[in-house]
């Protein structure tokens, strides 16, 4: 795509079926902007609700998915990418919102650092009643290294990114990957000598899917969310950074674990025990996970909510290994639903 009137900053927000949350999310990101050489891109993906009328209110550019079968949590991000002009380029969900001040703040920091690829800052949870986002909370603050101010191995839940180490990278996101499309992407940076920064500041707000958790966890099979960490260890076979990947997917232990422990219960069969030994053998493994949860989390409702997550995940894994690919690079069909400058854009080649 041929880009004639570029700007310094891009803010691309990914959404979905975000009628409720749009409106913030774009006030707050046009409000980060003022002062700012800057532009807001919504990528919307073929929302059925009123996403894309509220959005068109403002002064944004508004691109659609043309092909809703090609929904996917990668396929949002690249989409905005190839609409949008900046020099750095923002993304966010269109349940967040932009805090004062970071944009300033990251920039400043990335012309200090010319090494840095990307810079983000803290991501504030409001929704904190949801068992899903408590879970996802203790497990941040227990084991997400990358959540703490400093260098990190990517820059989950968004951040600012220069061009230029995008282009080297080859696209911004996998457009095949349903989730751990930010932690592709890390590593495709730093696989090139680039490094990634979290500032120790507010960068957005988001409150998270307030929906009961074991409809969630549906949802995440029935989109393919829970397939992320198969889809992008699939996508680094034969790359020169698959082990970085291997080493990054910390959780992906945990599902073979799952798997082998599927196996296990499906050789019972094959025991060498009387039938009784058996039946309370198998039992006893069945039920192992959860109780060894139960008395971790001091919680059966946690302890079952956990195992049953990791079961869909790692089934995920296995869903996602075997799934075909679209080349990443491939231009993503699309519309372009609003343009407020479309004079400073004319002669590009529309996405078809």
């Amino acid at each position: 795509m041929t880009r004639s009137s570029p700007c310094r900053v891009s803010i691309v927000i990914k959404a979905l079926n975000e009628e409720a949350n749009i409106a913030a999310a774009i006030e707050s990101c046009l409000a980060a902007l003022a002062g700012l050489d800057g532009e807001v891109v919504l990528a919307d993906s073929a929302s059925t609700d009123r996403t894309v009328q509220v959005a068109a209110r403002y002064p944004i550019r508004i691109v659609q998915l043309a092909r809703p079968a090609e929904r996917s949590c990668g396929t949002g991000p690249q989409l905005g990418w190839q609409h949008a002009d900046g020099e750095y380029v923002q993304i966010i969900d269109g349940d967040m919102k932009m805090v004062p001040g970071f944009l300033e703040q990251a920039l400043a920091f990335l012309a200090q650092h010319p090494e840095i690829a990307g810079v983000a800052g803290r991501v504030v949870e409001l929704n904190t009643e949801s068992l899903e986002y408590r879970e996802r909370t203790e497990r941040s603050r227990r084991s997400e290294a990358h959540r703490a101010p400093g260098p990190v191995d990517r820059l989950d839940g968004g951040g600012l990114y220069r061009r230029c180490a995008i282009e080297e990278a080859g696209w911004f996101s996998d457009r095949n990957l349903h989730s751990y499309e930010e932690f592709d992407l890390a590593v495709r940076l730093r696989a090139r000598g680039w490094k990634l920064w979290r500032l120790p500041i507010d960068a957005v707000t988001h409150y998270g899917h307030d929906s009961p958790p074991y409809r969630l966890l549906l949802r995440r099979w029935r989109t393919r969310y829970a397939c992320g960490a198969g889809e992008v260890l699939r996508a680094a076979l034969g790359q020169g950074h698959a082990r970085a990947v291997l080493r990054g997917l910390r959780e992906l232990r945990l599902y073979l674990a799952v798997i082998g422990w599927w196996l296990l219960l499906a050789s019972a069969p094959l025991w060498p025990l009387p039938q009784r030994s058996a039946a309370l053998l198998f039992a006893a493994l069945l039920a192992a996970p959860f109780a060894t949860m139960a008395w971790r989390k001091r919680s059966l409702a946690r302890a079952v909510y956990s195992v049953l997550a990791w079961n869909v995940h790692a089934a995920g894994v296995v869903r996602g290994l075997l799934a075909p690919r679209r080349p990443p690079r491939a231009l993503i069909p699309s519309l372009v639903i609003k343009d407020p400058h479309p004079a400073a854009r004319h002669g590009q080649e529309m996405c078809s």
